[in-house]
């Protein structure tokens, strides 16, 4: 299994590149823990990739093709505004601490870049030359690893003596005098240098006309060959960890969900027994707290619970108000819980693509993505859309998301209702080549038309509707205004249970 370089590995490594003098060409970020430096020196390129991956940290040279991330990662675009075409002007590791400073000239600026290579602890930190933090690979404000920090290298060598001699001290009881003597006297007694005598095999079966590998060619074909399988294996874990989480918490909230509704398929018993309060009327006498009399339905006899202060008219129209809130509650729940059902699935197919996937780095990809705050997620217009039985919905809610709609996402064939005589956003339903669009569609566009206006308040307004090929522009009119030929009349009053499921529809439709 890989592990990372210990601190005589990363100097024979550095020793073999020579990278004084060298120019930074390109910087890439394949993925979170990886950094490639596009190199140029004396007419020959180099890459050369940093890793801080756990039990994989190490600095190579490598011939592999480093592929690109699909979107731009911060600290990479941080180190291209800053260092890129700048001149290595020395690298050395401090010590053997298996810290590599790089020292940074661009022009008349300096940097000081520190590699840390600690498996578990590995960063990249960038700074001035005055050890003034500009920023890191990855920020630990506990270690005051963030933008203003100051990198004290003395004090972390210090740090790293110490530790070092208390884990010598620890291991002492178990050697002789004479192993203890020669490991404290000589450093590569305790760090041997790995002679890879497996890679250089394999190599040479590979390829038995290729001369013998250098170490750092060694080390590049090593972790080239099996990191990828170890970072894999890791992710993967994360992956379980990831999904466990979310199913869990998805499967108790349909459950929840679930149970909820069953409450409410009690409805149509609430309107039956307000229509029983009304049919035995002449039974109430105003004193008892229930009604008995004989269930029409099926003959037996039941008691329903009255209010005797109230008449039978204001008791049934209780129960009727009962009905239609359990009623308007479950089909919201119905909404609910199919939009609770799209993310499980959404759960699992997302899972499987992880878990189908072999390249780590795209399995870093589908992670981060998932966990992509939706203000980061940039949308294709402006405005809101909505997916309604293969219809799309798309909403401007003022006047600069109505011109934009208007200009560049909507075409003439399309549909656009908007309050008549009132202030609000444009609805447009989206062409469906020879589809008339239905009338539940049309009372959907109209409520989001009403909700998104100023008649909102008022829970009703009328509407006009026409394709976009009859609208057109006033004349120096304000931005987004246009008068509507061959329109068509729509009144419309709001139905917040259609707009609850609008909005969950559209909550499915971002999984």
């Amino acid at each position: 299994m890989p592990v990372s370089l210990n601190c005589n590995e990363i100097n024979l490594i550095l020793s073999e590149l020579n990278l004084d003098g060298s120019f930074i060409q390109e910087i890439t970020q394949p993925g979170f823990d990886t950094i490639a430096f596009f190199l140029y020196k004396e007419g020959q390129a180099k890459t050369i990739v940093v890793c801080a991956a756990n039990n994989a940290t190490r600095i190579n040279e490598t011939r592999k093709k480093i592929p690109k991330n699909e979107k731009p990662l911060r600290f990479m675009e941080f180190l291209r505004s800053k260092i890129r075409g700048s001149k290595i002007l020395s690298c050395g590791q401090i010590g053997l601490e298996r810290i590599v400073k790089m020292e940074l000239g661009h022009g008349e600026e300096k940097f000081n870049m520190f590699i840390r290579l600690w498996s578990g602890a590995a960063n990249i930190i960038l700074c001035d030359q005055n050890n003034r933090i500009l920023d890191t690979m990855f920020r630990r404000p506990q270690k005051g690893e963030v933008t203003g920090g100051v990198f004290d290298e003395n004090a972390l060598i210090e740090s790293a003596q110490k530790k070092a001699a208390q884990k010598v001290s620890a291991e002492s009881g178990e050697r002789t005098q004479g192993q203890k003597a020669a490991a404290d006297s000589d450093p590569k007694e305790r760090f041997p240098i790995r002679d890879f005598l497996d890679v250089q095999e394999e190599v040479s079966r590979l390829h038995p006309d290729w001369p013998p590998l250098s170490f750092n060619q060694k080390v590049d074909w090593f972790y080239s060959e099996r990191a990828s399988a170890l970072s894999r294996d890791a992710l993967l874990e994360k992956a379980k960890s990831w999904y466990t989480s979310r199913k869990s918490r998805q499967e108790a909230a349909l459950e929840r969900l679930i149970k909820k509704k069953a409450g409410f398929e009690t409805a149509d018993k609430k309107k039956h027994w307000g229509d029983l309060i009304l049919s035995n009327a002449h039974l109430i006498d105003g004193s008892s707290n229930f009604l008995e009399c004989q269930d029409y339905e099926n003959g037996a006899t039941v008691q329903i619970k009255i209010d005797p202060k109230l008449s039978p008219q204001e008791n049934a129209a209780s129960y009727y108000e009962l009905y239609k809130k359990e009623q308007s509650g479950a089909e919201e729940l119905k909404a609910e819980i199919e939009l609770s059902q799209k993310k499980l699935a959404a759960l699992e197919k997302a899972y499987k693509e992880i878990l189908n996937e072999k390249n780590p780095i795209r399995i870093e990809q589908l992670l981060r993505k998932d966990s992509a705050p939706k203000q980061k997620i940039k949308k294709a217009h402006p405005g809101l859309d909505y997916t309604v039985n293969g219809w799309y919905i798309l909403v401007g809610r003022d006047a600069n998301e109505n011109d934009e709609l208007l200009r560049r996402h909507v075409k003439g064939s399309d549909m656009w209702l908007h309050t008549r005589d009132c202030p609000g956003g444009y609805v447009f339903i989206k062409y469906r080549a020879g589809k008339t669009i239905p009338l539940d569609i049309l009372l959907d566009a109209g409520n989001l038309a009403v909700y998104f206006s100023k008649a909102r308040k008022n829970e009703k307004a009328d509407l006009y509707y026409t394709q976009v090929k009859h609208l057109r522009r006033a004349k120096n009119g304000p931005k987004g205004l246009v008068l509507p030929t061959q329109e068509k009349n729509l009144s419309v009053v709001l139905d917040p249970a259609r707009l609850k499921r609008l909005e969950l529809e559209r909550q499915g439709d971002e999984l």
